[in-house]
């Protein structure tokens, strides 16, 4: 497709738009109108379920059959069916990303799910000022995916991932070590908007080095890898915290950004040709 990244990026931007503007309206409704806590549930159910019939309705026709016709059975060497995920996973471009999305989930839902308990009890913030500091990340994230969609392709999607990287690595040093509300606000900001893009943009790289064959089943799998890195690592950093408070979570971040950006640093050894498809 062309243009492939801006169009994911803007695809993915809207994600950010909605992450973006739930958690300013569950702080405004429980701190400004006097909501439960868990009342906010209720609208969330609302918009799942119209989630759900616009899916069903948008992907009626989408059935197992028209996929299969579309991507056909894989023979193996010795005559046997192999599916697409299979084949998927004899590829080191495979593991590699779900490996890095795993920990780039966690990175991302650790900062959604911990910076408001972070800004209340180690920055000492008000609870609606520290629910505005999410709101924050997220309005960086999707900031970052409708801006740097169109900047990464200018430097590459490897090279431009790395680069992210190491901004948002510096930033989370500025949020750890300068203990200021403002700062620590600003900063979380910006490492929203500079990994914003990371997603999309590994997918991207999956596809041009994976054959188009296997695109569907590489880039399903390391998606499931990052939404198990979303559950995983909270609930890590969560057990952690519970005893040594949550001042635990800047440095757990720096040390998956940091391990991140290894992980992604091994792909520049791979060869950037498109293989042939299987």
């Amino acid at each position: 497709m062309a243009n492939s990244h801006e169009v994911l990026g803007f695809f993915h931007g809207f994600y950010g738009i909605g992450a973006t503007v739930s958690p300013l309206v569950a702080t405004s409704l429980i701190t400004k109108a006097g909501w439960q806590w868990y009342s906010y549930y209720y609208l969330m159910t609302g918009a799942a379920a119209i989630a759900l019939v616009y899916a069903a309705s948008a992907f009626w026709a989408e059935t197992g059959e028209r996929y299969q016709l579309e991507h056909p059975i894989i023979s193996g060497r010795d005559g046997e069916a192999l599916s697409q995920t299979r084949v998927s996973l004899t590829h080191k471009v495979t593991w590699i990303c779900a490996v890095f999305l795993f920990l780039y989930g966690g990175i991302e839902v650790a900062i959604g799910g911990w910076i408001v308990v972070f800004m209340t009890n180690v920055r000492h913030g008000g609870a609606f000022a520290s629910g505005m500091a999410e709101t924050g990340f997220w309005l960086g994230i999707t900031i970052g995916r409708f801006v740097l969609g169109f900047v990464s392709p200018q430097i590459g999607e490897k090279l431009s991932i790395a680069i992210y990287l190491l901004l948002a690595i510096t930033l989370e040093l500025v949020f750890w070590l300068v203990p200021e509300f403002i700062v620590s606000a600003v900063a979380v900001a910006l490492v929203g908007f500079f990994i914003g893009t990371i997603f999309p943009g590994v997918v991207i790289v999956m596809t041009r080095l994976l054959p188009r064959n296997l695109h569907v089943a590489a880039i399903g799998f390391a998606a499931a890898f990052s939404m198990g890195g979303g559950a995983v690592f909270p609930f890590m950093i969560g057990a952690i915290a519970q005893a040594k408070g949550v001042v635990v979570l800047q440095p757990i971040l720096l040390a998956m950004l940091a391990v991140s950006l290894g992980i992604w640093a091994t792909l520049f050894r791979l060869p950037r040709e498109i293989p042939h498809e299987v």
